[in-house]
């Protein structure tokens, strides 16, 4: 005995009685086939139905050899259930499911463009088109087209058809199961073999909003949202342009030109700075080489940092370099690091004194005879290990 699928013939249908005709345990949980079933198993690009029987939540919904199978969050011990499924659940995915038949067609109408897969998760939908390139004004005739459609409130015509029927149709896609053939078709727009569940005419799809797109390897990927998602994802967009627009004390219209003002002043500031901090570096050097050290006849100036910028550490060494001195910088942030450097002429190879000093403490690092770079495993080596260096430096 097969399980009678009550949504081909009513999709509005929220809740039924049957009867259990098999139970079983699938993937670890309590499961049951009814004799007639409102609930929609996951398929066609659509996830199952939620809902509950005798009021047990049913997590899954899933077909197989001709039952559909109820996956439970615990057992059921009744033979007569009561079914009543998500209805929110069910509405927004026939707007979605609906919605991609409708922005399918309307992309193999206007642009020649075919769908060769369609996913619908819990944010957001999207299909995969057989093209590689895609203009903003085609997203948006291609969209409008769609609307005109869903606004026209034309009929939504799901049925079975014979072989014979079948032939007649122009399909856009070949079915892809065996044996009786269901089509969901508007007319003079779109017939699309298809067992999902479908509004009854295209108004209740409610509107179709295309959020963005993407080139994936030899296909474009369109992600949209329709209906109620649409509807949600615009108002908060339209309350973020608002926000943003009152912060810059601009027209909503008028927020795209001031952000590239902001931008531009900005780099223009980035850029101020930096040289700010260039020239601040280059004093901060001179005033260490006066008090540098000796480690033989190399002027030595050895310094500690915490929670200093890595780069502005990197750059005041080899600014102390270009001064004609050696630096043994040491910065304790979330990575221990030690910085060598040392000047033109200088007979100090800095890449070999950094590894043969971290050798010592456990450190790894490497670099050049001007310059290098490495690591410390235990912060409180910092010193212990910058005096090493510098002894090293004492015995050439």
């Amino acid at each position: 005995m097969d399980t009678e699928r009550l949504y081909y013939a009513d999709a509005y249908l929220t809740e039924c009685c049957a009867q259990v005709i098999e139970r079983a345990e699938r993937n670890g949980q309590p499961a049951v086939a009814l004799s007639q079933s409102v609930f929609y198993p996951e398929g066609g690009g659509q996830p199952a139905d939620t809902g509950t029987l005798n009021g047990i939540e049913v997590l899954d919904v899933q077909a197989e050899n001709g039952l559909v199978w109820h996956m439970l969050a615990a057992p059921l011990a009744d033979d007569t259930v009561r079914g009543q499924i998500d209805w929110a659940r069910r509405f927004d995915h026939m707007q979605q499911h609906h919605g991609q038949h409708l922005l399918s067609a309307a992309f193999e109408h206007a642009l020649g463009l075919k769908t060769v897969s369609f996913h619908l998760g819990a944010g957001a939908a999207t299909i995969d088109l057989a093209g590689t390139a895609l203009s903003a004004a085609q997203v948006a005739a291609v969209e409008d087209l769609t609307n005109q459609v869903i606004w026209e409130d034309r009929p939504v015509l799901a049925r079975f058809v014979t072989p014979e029927e079948l032939a007649q149709l122009p399909l856009r896609k070949p079915p892809q199961v065996q044996g009786p053939v269901r089509v969901v078709s508007v007319a003079d727009f779109d017939h699309s073999a298809c067992g999902g569940t479908h509004p009854r005419s295209t108004g209740g799809v409610g509107l179709v909003h295309i959020r963005r797109w993407d080139r994936r390897g030899d296909a474009l990927r369109v992600e949209f949202l329709c209906g109620g998602r649409a509807t949600r994802d615009l108002r908060w967009k339209n309350a973020a342009l608002g926000r943003l627009a009152g912060t810059l004390s601009v027209a909503p219209a008028e927020l795209e030109d001031a952000v590239a003002r902001v931008r531009e002043a900005e780099e223009r500031a980035r850029k101020q700075l930096a040289e700010r901090i260039g020239q601040l570096i280059v004093l901060e050097a001179t005033d260490m080489m006066t008090r540098a050290e000796l480690a033989g006849i190399v002027q030595v100036v050895r310094h500690t940092y915490v929670q200093r910028d890595l780069e502005e550490v990197r750059a005041l060494a080899r600014a102390i370099a270009e001064h004609g001195g050696v630096a043994l910088l040491g910065l304790r942030a979330e990575k221990t690091q030690l910085i060598f450097a040392r000047a033109e002429g200088l007979a100090v190879n800095c890449g070999a004194l950094l590894r043969e000093t971290l050798a010592q403490f456990g450190g790894r690092g490497g670099g050049q005879p001007a310059l290098a770079q490495g690591g410390l495993p235990d912060a409180a080596q910092l010193d212990a290990a910058l005096a090493a260096a510098v002894e090293r430096l004492r015995m050439g």
